[in-house]
């Protein structure tokens, strides 16, 4: 109902000033009545584009004020460096070229507006000028196109490491598990079939058939040691998702049928990026608005909001059903010891269907 009211008021508000401007025209003088733009009309479009110049470049430079503290920290994988500056070179070349065009753009177009008398100059070509705007261009995104493929090619390449860790993240609505391979390294074969086997504790489907999934390990938690590749089978049971790692610069479809693979080698433990400068003032941020949120819960006789701690998450970056934004998994990075101790205490597959 308070809406609707909101939204009654506003149309009204809005007749009001269409009325009074109705008003205010009909108590004007006379004017003639022209198609034809004359030298007031030019001058105020020049001075309204000029205008915009000002609002466009204001309105960015307020945004980088204002949010520039939502962006990710720094990352925290191998690649993640090459990634970002990949990323920040593109942003700086654009954002240099669409100052200066967008500048000479409005700039022109108040300065040559049209006057009384003043004949625009017909100037057929130039040679050099149009060499100049075609070369330049072509150089800068030739060298960020192959700057891309390079960066492209070493992070998408994943090379066979007897020391690599294998984990398959295995997707379904709306929930990830994980599973690791055992002291073999190898990660027995699965189906979507054998999920139903051993009265539904078959999580993942592995197929009994294949020794090498007996030592296998199925958890709903990811750890990932630091210091040592990781690398990813990724798989979907039902439909189209995605593996998304923010902090560690991953991204991986998960599609149903067909196993994908990414790897990355964890640099930072979750307990040393909590303690960054960064994250400790997204976590305060954070918690400053839950703690006033919490105030209006409180006062309806709800519970208050849990203190917030950061953790890696992994993601579904795809729209994949009504509890996408809910379907993640919290990943915890820790040293290779704490690793070791923490995968000898889980259960091993065939322990658990015994």
């Amino acid at each position: 109902m308070t809406i609707l009211l909101t939204l009654t008021v506003l149309a009204l508000i809005a007749i009001a000033i269409w009325q009074i401007t109705k008003i205010f025209e009909l108590s004007q003088p006379k004017k003639k009545n022209t198609q034809i733009a004359d030298d007031d009309d030019n001058r105020w479009n020049g001075q309204l584009m000029f205008a915009f110049l000002i609002f466009i470049f204001g309105i960015t430079i307020f945004s980088f004020w204002k949010w520039g503290d939502v962006l990710l920290p720094g990352a925290s994988s191998e690649h993640g460096m090459e990634y970002d500056n990949l990323m920040w070179i593109s942003f700086a070349i654009i954002f240099f070229v669409q100052t200066i065009t967008q500048a000479l753009l409005h700039y022109f177009a108040y300065k040559y507006r049209g006057e009384k008398g003043k004949k625009a100059l017909f100037y057929a070509d130039n040679d050099r000028l149009e060499a100049i705007w075609t070369i330049i261009p072509v150089i800068a995104l030739a060298g960020l196109i192959l700057y891309g493929l390079y960066t492209w090619t070493d992070i998408m390449t994943v090379e066979e490491n007897e020391d690599a860790l294998i984990v398959e993240l295995y997707a379904q609505q709306f929930n990830w598990k994980a599973r690791y391979a055992g002291e073999d390294g190898v990660l027995g074969d699965a189906n979507v079939r054998f999920l139903q086997d051993f009265d539904g504790k078959n999580l993942v489907g592995i197929d009994v058939t294949d020794p090498n999934g007996f030592d296998d390990v199925v958890v709903q938690e990811l750890h990932l040691p630091k210091g040592r590749e990781v690398i990813f089978k990724m798989r979907s049971q039902d439909v189209l998702h995605s593996a998304f790692m923010p902090h560690f610069r991953a991204q991986m479809n998960c599609v149903p049928g067909m196993i994908t693979e990414f790897a990355f080698t964890p640099t930072v433990t979750t307990e040393e990026m909590r303690q960054t400068a960064d994250v400790k003032a997204k976590v305060k941020k954070i918690n400053t608005i839950r703690r006033e949120n919490s105030k209006a819960l409180i006062a309806k006789g709800e519970e208050a909001l849990e203190p917030y701690i950061f953790d890696y998450l992994l993601l579904c970056n795809k729209i994949c059903g009504a509890s996408h934004y809910n379907m993640q998994m919290k990943i915890i990075v820790e040293t290779p010891e704490e690793f070791e101790k923490w995968i000898t205490d889980q259960q091993t597959f065939a322990e658990v269907i015994q």
